[in-house]
């Protein structure tokens, strides 16, 4: 099959499955409510909601047949791909249906002319009138390539999904095919694997900095900076500088001053998490905190990442970055629709990073980063980190995003942590279920007995991160009821 024809088939099946459920949601919507006018006949059910639910169910069902468990990640990559579709449609509406028959839009342009027609009279100078027509011309500029920026977001993540994808091959069908990864990790390109890396860190320092302290700013530069040379002292990657060949080390010191770095984020925005429970109660100071906390665990996904693998890093904080800005805040959706939105995308990423549901991709080099033998706790740790840093990333981003949301929704928080908890626990439930009734299936053991151990141990990092979640909002609700 040609790459013309692959795309077509593509294409045509999303459409038609955003056809479907946009005609399943306008069924919902006339027959709940009657059509007076197009915002205001808007159902409780949305195109979103009804991709979510059929999603769910879809992939939950999905698990009972071993050739779905072996290419699980073809579901979350269609998964994904359908909702920046659904995104791309809601967007559209947002941005020019509603504008048309909003009465809240048109009620303030009749407001905003009406004053202005009631300063007419009102002499202003020249200067200042120039002034505030460059100030209009400027602000309405903004607002449009804002607005066209936001149209292109799920485009965007559509290529950045389609470029992750030829970075690892998974699954068993297609695993034996050649990827970009295996390209890079050649050594007869070295050169290029080093760019990309360099490149990729920069990008890393960038897109996590923003919200930072000075200090773990500096912090995150000298540790971004450490995992090159990290990476360099192991042979993986090159220095320009560097033109014959140089001794291979362990690179001990240069991931345990890494390391350092690692723990100062995380203690700076543990610090300012505790400063706001006990001391302060200014949100500014939690969100910062949470953030700093996040970036702590960037640095470390950074460090146990695969040179290779870091592109998959910066797409991810990519992607968070345009959804944040772009979709999830002028859509405005409600906590459980974002949560889904993250564990769906951190699904996904889990398969970026090159996991399957087979145990012969678990890197289990990352659990030697930085010690010079075997320690069984530290290794534990760093392996599960590393194999499940998309779902955690994306999960913990969850927590700033929301914590972000409370003053729009007070109880956004506790609604996310339920959410994430349902949306784990369903699938395990039944996969289970379904593991029992399978037990004598010919494939027990190489299909459905390593994605239970998979499932296992994602029910133990979901329960600490809903620990965590549980803590930041009661503190909130201490906060709301004092």
């Amino acid at each position: 099959m040609s790459w013309f024809t692959a795309v077509g088939v593509m294409m045509l099946i999303s459409a038609l499955m955003c056809g479907i459920l946009s005609a399943i949601a306008k069924t919902f919507d006339n027959s709940r409510l009657p059509v007076k006018n197009p915002v205001l006949s808007s159902s409780s059910w949305s195109e979103i909601d009804v991709l979510i639910l059929a999603g769910t169910v879809g992939h939950v069902l999905s698990l009972g047949a071993s050739s779905f468990v072996e290419e699980e990640h073809q579901t979350w990559y269609f998964l994904i791909n359908t909702l920046c579709l659904v995104l791309c449609q809601e967007l559209c509406r947002n941005n020019f249906l509603l504008k048309e028959y909003d009465p809240q839009h048109s009620t303030t342009v009749k407001q905003n002319s009406e004053e202005a027609s009631g300063y007419k009279n009102i002499d202003i100078p020249a200067a200042d009138s120039s002034k505030l027509s460059k100030t209009s011309t400027s602000d309405e500029f903004v607002r449009g390539s804002d607005k066209w920026v936001s149209l292109a977001s799920p485009w965007i993540i559509l290529i950045c999904c389609r470029l992750l994808r030829s970075l690892n091959q998974t699954g068993v069908q297609w695993a034996h095919r050649p990827d970009f990864g295996h390209w890079l990790t050649s050594s007869e390109h070295k050169s290029e694997l080093s760019f990309l890396a360099a490149v990729s860190l920069l990008m890393i320092f960038f897109l996590v900095q923003r919200r930072c302290s000075l200090v773990s700013k500096i912090a995150m530069a000298l540790g971004l900076l450490g995992i090159y040379s990290y990476r360099a002292a192991i042979g993986n990657v090159i220095f320009p500088w560097q033109h014959g060949s140089k001794d291979i080390s362990k690179g001990i010191t240069e991931a345990r001053f890494v390391y350092i770095f690692v723990l100062g984020i995380v203690f700076s925005g543990t610090k300012d998490l505790l400063k706001s429970q006990v001391i302060s109660s200014d949100s500014g100071v939690k969100s910062t905190g949470l953030w700093e906390v996040y970036s702590g665990l960037v640095l470390l996904a950074a460090l146990l990442f695969r040179p290779h693998n870091l592109p998959v890093l910066v797409f991810c904080l990519l992607i968070q970055t345009m959804m944040t800005k772009y979709i999830w805040r002028p859509l405005k959706f409600g906590a459980a629709q974002i949560t889904i939105m993250h564990y769906w995308f951190g699904q996904a990423f889990f398969y970026f990073q090159g996991n399957s549901n087979g145990i012969a991709t678990v890197d289990v080099s990352a659990g030697f980063v930085g010690l010079e033998s075997y320690v069984e706790i530290p290794a534990i740790f760093l392996t599960a980190f590393a194999t499940y840093a998309g779902p955690l990333l994306w999960a913990f981003h969850l927590l700033c995003y929301l914590s972000s949301e409370v003053s729009r929704n007070s109880a956004a928080v506790g609604h996310g942590c339920f959410c994430y908890a349902l949306m784990r626990s369903l699938p395990v439930a039944v996969y289970i279920v379904l593991v029992t009734g399978l037990r004598y299936h010919l494939f027990i053991w190489s299909v459905f007995s390593p994605k239970l151990l998979y499932e296992g141990v994602h029910v133990f990092i979901t329960a600490a991160i809903c620990l965590f979640f549980t803590a930041m909002d009661h503190n909130h609700s201490h906060k709301v009821q004092d």
